[in-house]
């Protein structure tokens, strides 16, 4: 079953993830290293891990399984999530894919070398009204592909 997991502590997205999952009628699982709140009602849940470095990450991998999705920012957590064959998307809408995350390492490594060295000293501009109507739409897109993908998935015999 379809199953969504956030990399909650700093997701700017979480009511849209919300929204969504009522739509679908989808389970989702917020991770984070801090008690939040989240609104109470069925299929939504908060999973408080400790503080170690990754400890988040760590249980989000663990946990994911195929034709799941994920929502993060964290791209090394991305590349981890998708070698177990889960969907993961950003807060502002790109999906990180097989074919496209080995570049997106690396442009992070990029940008944290330049960073470090004093060349980029600003962070990513703050989301708008336009970033979370396109992680809206990515969001159902995605999660109407895995939906086909799993009516059309015929057991072997």
């Amino acid at each position: 079953m379809l199953h969504i997991f956030v990399d909650a502590d700093a997701c700017p997205v979480k009511e849209e993830i919300y929204r969504v999952a009522r739509r679908y009628d989808l389970p989702v699982t917020l991770v984070a290293n801090t008690s939040m709140r989240i609104p109470r009602e069925k299929g939504i849940t908060l999973q408080v891990v400790g503080g170690r470095f990754d400890e988040a990450d760590d249980w989000i991998v663990e946990k994911i399984q195929d034709f799941d999705i994920l929502v993060t920012a964290d791209i090394l957590l991305a590349a981890r999530c998708i070698a177990k064959n889960a969907s993961v998307l950003g807060p502002g809408g790109k999906a990180f894919t097989e074919s496209n995350i080995g570049d997106v390492v690396a442009s992070r490594n990029l940008l944290a070398e330049l960073r470090g060295a004093g060349e980029i000293t600003g962070g990513p501009k703050p989301m708008g009204p336009k970033d979370r109507s396109r992680f809206l739409q990515k969001f159902d897109e995605m999660i109407q592909a895995i939906r086909r993908q799993l009516t059309t998935k015929r057991p072997i015999l």
